[in-house]
């Protein structure tokens, strides 16, 4: 065993038949995962491990800069995780991963699968397999939405994957539309196109980030809507609903890739950007 180039992890070579190696080529290219991936969930199964690890391209920072050129693939992303969220090259639309399908939500309103070859700037991916549930009786809005999913984290130091099923009396929510690189956050979503449904059955999904993740991702909620026949999807503003079906699931291992595109490469990230994001994220003011 030999210490690995990702802190809190190892490296471990070890021999396998060749029918258990043809079987994990099985799997990964079945799950559309890689064989990391693969060997590391049977392992913390059969060992009773519970290890949920989140996968990010990019940072936050990056984004409210205006770097948005797309660095990694709808492929790639699928490689690491069923669930997830993000956003396109040049921001053009918000970014939802359910069962293992990628969705992307367009600012006219409609909702496309796109190619695997499509890019994205920023992107977080899990493996969604709930730690705890429960159903939400009530909410009359998105402060209480996040109120309610409060009961059920259990640190202000992890990272926690949400997913909420059900039918919405009322959602609001926002899709980014397509910048040009360099247009910073605030500036790029000050013309976001918003919309509001009534009694539609969808899914919620996203994460919760630490205070101390401003810097390289979203802190606080950050939640997506797909409706069931995915025809509608969007950044989540507001919420009335009643009996929603709430899973969570802690995430204690971070793994990030960089980009090495000019335009990250160059970027000032050394400022604080949990204004600019608290702007970007919310609705806009009519």
């Amino acid at each position: 065993m030999a210490k690995s180039n990702i802190p809190g992890s190892q490296t471990l070579s070890i021999n396998i038949s060749e029918s258990l190696y043809e079987a994990l080529q099985k799997r990964a290219l079945e799950n559309t995962q890689t064989i990391d991936h693969v060997v590391q969930d049977s392992l913390a199964k059969a060992l009773g491990v519970e290890h949920h690890t989140l996968y990010q391209v990019s940072t936050s920072a990056a984004l409210v800069q205006g770097v948005y050129q797309g660095c990694v693939t709808v492929g790639k992303i699928k490689e690491h995780g069923n669930f997830g969220l993000g956003t396109y090259d040049e921001l053009d639309g918000e970014g939802l991963m359910l069962d293992g399908h990628v969705y992307q939500a367009l600012g006219n309103g409609s909702v496309i699968e796109p190619a695997d070859s499509a890019s994205a700037p920023f992107w977080v991916s899990a493996e969604f397999e709930a730690d705890r549930n429960t159903v939400i009786d009530s909410v009359s809005s998105w402060e209480e939405l996040c109120a309610q999913i409060d009961l059920l984290r259990r640190s202000e130091n992890l990272f926690t994957a949400i997913r909420i099923d059900g039918v919405f009396d009322e959602i609001h929510y926002r899709v980014a539309c397509k910048s040009a690189p360099g247009t910073d956050l605030v500036t790029a979503t000050s013309h976001q196109a918003e919309f509001t449904l009534k009694n539609i059955t969808g899914t919620l999904l996203g994460f919760w980030s630490p205070t101390y993740a401003r810097t390289f991702n979203i802190p606080g909620y950050h939640l997506h809507l797909l409706s069931g026949d995915h025809q509608h999807g969007g950044h989540v503003l507001g919420i009335q609903a009643k009996n929603l079906k709430l899973q969570v699931m802690d995430a204690d291992n971070l793994i990030m890739a960089l980009p090495e595109s000019p335009g990250f490469l160059k970027a000032d990230l050394s400022g604080d950007p949990a204004l600019a994001l608290s702007k970007a994220e919310g609705a806009q003011k009519k």
